[in-house]
């Protein structure tokens, strides 16, 4: 997973979005996290069992910069009528039953908890092509998502090992979701497939 390369109407379309909801599109990084299918192995990873993974190409897509104050703006093109959801960064550890933002909260209390240090607001827009409760792991792309824009913006030099874990603990202590450690595993290790020439 990693800062998206994607050229052309797409990223120029979630640049304009970007401009309208936030003011303007000025020193905006782009990211992508992909989403993840089972061959074999569901509910078997914290069982013990066989797995066997892969990510694939549709996935969450974020746009992010960073802020001069404390706000955290958020604004989801899949639910646009939320609007744009703001907090404080002293405030994170409120939840919002069944609100999308509680990923990008928890992957921000389980960093700051390890020790990194996220000192300023962010703005993110996120767009994301997985259908909620498809059973491609829309929920661990948004939140790994959100761990590498946190990771790249404030410069934390995040292990991707770790990221998985807190990703992990993110749904496990803060959502309240026991799931275990193979969806953000998956997407944080995939890498693309390049048949031989």
């Amino acid at each position: 997973m990693s800062t998206i390369v994607e050229t052309g109407k797409a990223r120029s379309l979630l640049t304009e979005k970007f401009a309208e909801v936030f003011g303007d599109s000025e020193g905006v990084e782009y990211f992508f996290s992909p989403g993840r299918i089972n061959l074999i192995g569901e509910h078997t990873d914290y069982n013990g069992g066989y797995v066997f993974p892969a990510a694939i190409t549709i996935g969450t897509t974020g746009l992010a910069r960073k802020r001069g104050d404390s706000r955290i703006k958020l604004f989801s093109q899949n639910f646009p009528d939320s609007g744009v959801i703001e907090f404080d960064l002293m405030d994170v550890s409120g939840k919002t039953d069944g609100c999308w933002s509680n990923y990008v909260k928890g992957m921000i209390v389980m960093l700051r908890a390890a020790g990194y240090n996220i000192d300023s607001g962010f703005e993110l827009l996120v767009s994301g092509e997985i259908p909620t409760a498809s059973g491609l792991s829309s929920s661990a792309s948004l939140e790994l998502l959100a761990g590498v824009v946190l990771d790249e913006l404030f410069g934390l030099n995040v292990p991707r090992l770790e990221l998985v874990k807190l990703g992990q603990k993110t749904e496990n202590e803060f959502i309240g979701v026991n799931s275990g450690i193979l969806d953000k595993f998956a997407i944080i290790y995939a890498q693309p497939y390049l048949p031989a020439p």
